[in-house]
């Protein structure tokens, strides 16, 4: 029997139109500005951002740590959640790379408020403490089950932000799942922050990359942090073309996985596992099955007998992720495994 990959939205495979367009793409030496399909796609991206410029960058991880090399200096501080992607899972890059160094916020299902940060916002007039340099923000939130910010709430952060004279970076490594769920553009969610990194192989299929858009001079001086992580490539082109076609054509698709992430939910929550269903909101699944007596560990072992792939997210903690590759078939059949694990565990309990 097939594989039913739910460990991530990466896992995706090019679709056949981005084969074709990366095997017919036309290509230029991209360190001189003169590749003609990634400018296409930087351009693409920025529109659709309502952003001035783009520049394409191999993944979200180097997308997020090129923005903190451009705002943030050595010993200063990036506000962010502290589940966020930027702070726990990018090999304490922050620290390693721009010297600076988060400030982790206990957020709520992984998003932020003023109410929240505005005490922790630091001038660099404060002799003693470091300057708040930055605050990040993750749309939609992997560690939040995939929750996302409305464009209201955003609006509050950068006011905020913009009181103080501080920016506002977006991790938008899944921002078109954010953006359909609510039925509204990407453009409306990322006016409210100064820059933002438009991931191209989670949700849309793309094989490799992000697109970092923000002002024309803020896109200079991250030219030159993506030169300093090796980033700077040659002929692109037949990366960046897959990139269009994901821009292009896979948005509108998203709707499909978030159909398929809210099945999983009620089959979790048939389960007696503890799962918020409201946080299940686009195309993650996050919940914690000791309530069944397992660890995380186990119930995925059992998964697994049953060819079904899911990731580890804590000694508790599980996570599904629904995308293209995964049918509706498929969605009903783990449907019916966590059926019989929900069933197992409660006759177990029974005999107990």
């Amino acid at each position: 029997m097939e594989i039913i990959d739910l460990r991530s939205d990466s896992v995706t495979k090019p679709t056949h139109g981005m084969r074709v367009a990366m095997f017919n793409a036309e290509v230029g030496d991209d360190g001189y500005g003169e590749d003609p399909t990634v400018n296409k796609l930087e351009e693409l991206a920025a529109q659709i951002a309502g952003k001035e410029e783009g520049m394409f960058v191999v993944s979200g991880t180097m997308a997020n740590q090129v923005a903190v090399m451009v705002y943030a200096r050595k010993c200063e501080t990036v506000i962010c959640d502290a589940s966020a992607h930027i702070c726990g899972s990018e090999g304490g890059a922050m620290a390693g790379l721009s010297g600076a160094q988060p400030l982790p916020v206990a957020g709520v299902h992984g998003k932020l408020t003023p109410e929240m940060i505005e005490d922790l916002i630091k001038s660099d007039r404060q002799r003693i403490v470091s300057r708040t340099a930055l605050i990040e923000v993750e749309n939609t939130h992997n560690r939040g089950g995939g929750t996302y910010y409305t464009p209201a709430e955003l609006e509050t952060i950068k006011r905020l932000a913009s009181q103080y004279s501080v920016p506002v970076y977006m991790d938008g490594a899944r921002i078109f799942n954010a953006a359909v769920a609510q039925g509204i553009a990407v453009e409306t969610l990322a006016q409210h922050a100064d820059s933002i990194g438009l991931g191209l192989n989670k949700g849309l299929g793309a094989p490799v990359g992000a697109v970092v858009v923000g002002t024309r001079d803020f896109i200079f001086q991250a030219r030159r942090a993506r030169t300093v992580l090796g980033g700077g490539m040659r002929q692109a082109g037949i990366l960046a073309a897959a990139g269009v076609v994901a821009l292009t054509t896979m948005v509108e698709r998203l709707a499909e996985d978030h159909m398929h992430a809210r099945i999983l939910s009620e089959a979790v929550a048939n389960t007696k596992a503890k799962i918020d269903l409201s946080t299940v909101q686009t195309n993650i699944v996050l919940f914690d099955v000791s309530p069944l007596g397992m660890k995380a560990a186990e119930f995925i072992e059992e998964l697994k007998k049953n060819n079904i792939r899911a990731s580890e997210y804590g000694k508790y903690l599980v996570r599904l992720v629904t995308h293209k590759d995964v049918s509706r078939a498929q969605i009903d059949y783990t449907v019916g495994v966590l059926a019989k694990l929900g069933n197992r565990q409660k006759t177990s309990q029974t005999h107990a």
